[in-house]
């Protein structure tokens, strides 16, 4: 065999393993009941469209009612806890981690996480660029929770903030794996909001055919214009507004320069406050996704470009000519 026939050989074995890999089912999840006294929150959406804002607002405004809140950031980004913390960062569990193990130390729970007036946050982190996998830094970052006693805490309320635009299975493992009792998506008028948010959806749905729990409560709507296109998603796919927040000059200034408006005492109060106990209470649903043309269905054709016809390529403009027909090869046998 020469060297280019043993090369070819490796890389169709790689191939062949990875097909192999694709093509395991995830294990069937068994039911179990919800016994925890702690309402676990997994909090999805696009990139860009207002999670963290939300959350940090939100989470502000429950620790004000006298909830204990812990606010977990799950995107590689780590810029949940930004806002809470007027902009500064705080040190991400898997950057602590790497420098604890190579100076030979342990993690404790006061390296990676911080409070303000009662709300307790800290961030998972992930990779730099091109230098690991988030997803698998997501599963690294809640093995580490678990050592440093995760469910032995006793809070009210965690709430997760996972970037809804990756869909490799560190980023849905609290769906897959009934790590938390709800999911919420947050989203705006714009169709990529609510192309995550229908995926999620989907995601919920496949697990919940599987026999999984977690179902969604509702959807924020964020930046909301009035256009009405997110409440339109949220009632075809059968899950409640929780709140809409509006396209203010106001909080976008005031989120921009890092100030909380999850305050009882502010213009935006009772916002927060109404999306608090509609969080709180909201029961999961089984959500009902919509295929592709029925979320461009949501939005006009001159929006979209959805009036566009699907054109079916040839053999002759693949080749940019004419195109002339072989007879197959192929041996047919006679039916015996």
């Amino acid at each position: 065999m020469t060297t280019l026939e043993a090369s070819a050989q490796k890389v169709s074995g790689r191939v062949q393993a990875l097909r192999d890999e694709a093509a395991i089912e995830p294990d069937v999840i068994v039911p179990t009941e919800v016994t925890k006294e702690t309402q676990i929150i997994a909090i999805y959406g696009k990139g860009g469209s207002g999670k963290s804002f939300a959350l940090s607002n939100l989470s502000y405004m429950m620790a004000q009612q006298g909830k204990r809140v812990l606010l977990i950031g799950c995107d590689p980004k780590s810029d949940t806890t930004s806002l809470l913390f007027g902009g500064k960062s705080c040190p991400t569990i898997i950057e602590t981690s790497s420098a604890k193990k190579l100076a030979g130390e342990d993690v404790r729970i006061e390296d990676v996480c911080f409070q303000r007036d009662g709300v307790f946050a800290m961030e998972l982190g992930g990779p730099e660029v091109g230098r690991g996998c988030g997803g698998r830094g997501i599963i690294h970052g809640f093995e580490l929770l678990e050592k440093l006693g995760f469910h032995e805490w006793g809070f009210d309320y965690v709430l997760l903030d996972f970037l809804g635009d990756v869909v490799c299975g560190g980023f849905g493992l609290p769906i897959a794996r009934d790590m938390c009792q709800k999911v919420i998506v947050v989203g705006s008028n714009d169709l990529q909001s609510l192309y995550v948010a229908n995926n999620v959806c989907k995601a919920v749905e496949y697990f919940r055919s599987m026999g999984g729990n977690v179902g969604v409560a509702g959807m924020i709507v964020n930046k909301d214009d009035g256009t009405g296109e997110a409440k339109a998603f949220a009632e075809a796919v059968d899950i409640p507004v929780l709140c809409a927040i509006p396209a203010d000059e106001d909080i976008r200034r005031k989120s921009a320069n890092y100030q909380i408006i999850g305050r009882p005492d502010t213009q935006w109060g009772s916002l927060f406050e109404e999306l608090a106990v509609n969080v709180a209470t909201a029961p999961p649903r089984r959500p009902k996704p919509l295929d592709q043309d029925g979320l461009l269905g949501l939005f006009s054709p001159e929006d979209t470009g959805g009036s566009v016809t699907l054109v079916p390529a040839t053999q002759a403009d693949m080749r940019g000519g004419s195109f002339e027909a072989k007879a197959s090869l192929e041996v047919i046998y006679d039916d015996i």
